[in-house]
């Protein structure tokens, strides 16, 4: 495929990964149309793309992918062109809230993809990327990786609703030829996440001098992904990867949780009594490690930023962004903390 123009429909482009891709494709690929169809739940945020959005070549739907007439009114917004490929962000992600109720997930990451799957099929377009996660392998040991081959085993309600919708995706390949691929990666972080995730919210904590939750023991083991890393990874599976194939993207950044958090309080020069152990999460999967030999080898995509490089690059975005970091934790979101770790 070249990089001639064409009309790129993003699922959820105003989220942490969704926004972070769309500023991307704006800056990298000036000549592509950009549809943005996104929700704006509570993790959705039209400020993440203030930049981008006086483009005439990017264009905003205000819509759920649940509902089969936003999807299409997102299709039609490409006007007589059409859709050439569809990047699909957009998903309920957080595993804790998962655990409070799975069935929002289901609606949003099953039914939702389903929904999409199928105006896609029907309007022709060129490919259709998945964006998963590696959640859906379940959990390892101490050794050993993930491959695109480990058998699918989530552990809790978030992954089996994503592994549910990476099913559905294998399946249009399989049963339609519709050029789907997949994609699944290790933990992100970066600019315009949202602070119910463990980098963001220790970073918020911290800076205000509150407590830091730290689950069970701390020693989760996470490989990190730097989310411009992530967002090049996918710009190369969208424009080199082979339909039916499944992309693993790693970062090469394994660390405990509670290494990350010590590295956090190091950068803000605040003391680790700030740390609190609170009661583990149900399911919570030991380690998650990344095999990404395949990507790096069939499309010649590796990580440039380690994690020493991207950790501090990361806090100091959101010391220089705090309008924005306090505009996000709303009302809806101070309650949900206070229902997850208030108590413990």
């Amino acid at each position: 495929m070249t990089t001639s123009t064409r009309t790129v429909l993003v699922t959820g482009g105003s989220g942490f990964i969704g926004s972070n891709f769309v500023q991307m494709l704006a800056e990298d690929r000036p000549d592509w149309k950009i549809i943005n169809l996104d929700a704006l739940t509570y993790a959705g945020n039209p400020e993440n793309l203030k930049d981008v959005e006086s483009s005439p070549n990017y264009t905003f739907v205000h819509g759920d992918i649940t509902r089969p007439e936003d999807v299409v009114a997102a299709f039609d917004a490409a006007g007589e062109s059409g859709v050439s490929e569809v990047v699909h962000f957009a998903a309920e992600s957080h595993v804790d809230r998962s655990i409070l109720s799975g069935l929002p997930f289901v609606q949003s990451n099953v039914m939702g993809t389903q929904i999409l799957l199928d105006e896609a099929r029907k309007r022709g377009i060129d490919r259709f990327v998945h964006v998963s996660t590696d959640e859906v392998y379940g959990s390892l040991g101490k050794t050993g990786f993930f491959t695109e081959e480990t058998p699918l085993s989530p552990n809790s309600p978030y992954s089996a609703s994503k592994a549910g919708s990476d099913m559905l995706v294998r399946a249009a390949f399989h049963t339609h030829g519709f050029p789907t691929l997949i994609t699944r990666c290790s933990n992100n972080y970066g600019p315009y996440q949202f602070p119910e995730k463990l980098i963001p919210l220790m970073i918020a904590n911290a800076r205000e001098d509150k407590a830091l939750p730290v689950y069970g023991d701390g020693m989760q083991i996470r490989d990190w992904l730097y989310v411009r890393d992530h967002c090049e990874a996918i710009l190369a599976v969208m424009e080199k990867g082979v339909a039916g194939e499944v992309y693993n993207i790693g970062g090469h950044n394994e660390y405990p949780n509670i290494d990350i958090v010590h590295a956090i309080l190091k950068v803000l020069d605040k003391p680790e009594s700030l740390i609190q152990y609170v009661t583990d999460r149900p399911g919570h999967d030991r380690r998650y490690a990344i095999d990404a030999e395949k990507i790096d080898r069939e499309l010649g995509w590796k990580p440039r930023y380690t994690f020493e490089q991207a950790l501090p690059m990361t806090i100091q975005w959101y010391l220089d962004n705090d309008a924005w970091l306090q505009n996000v934790r709303s009302g809806a979101y101070r309650d949900y903390y206070s229902a997850q770790y208030g108590a413990k």
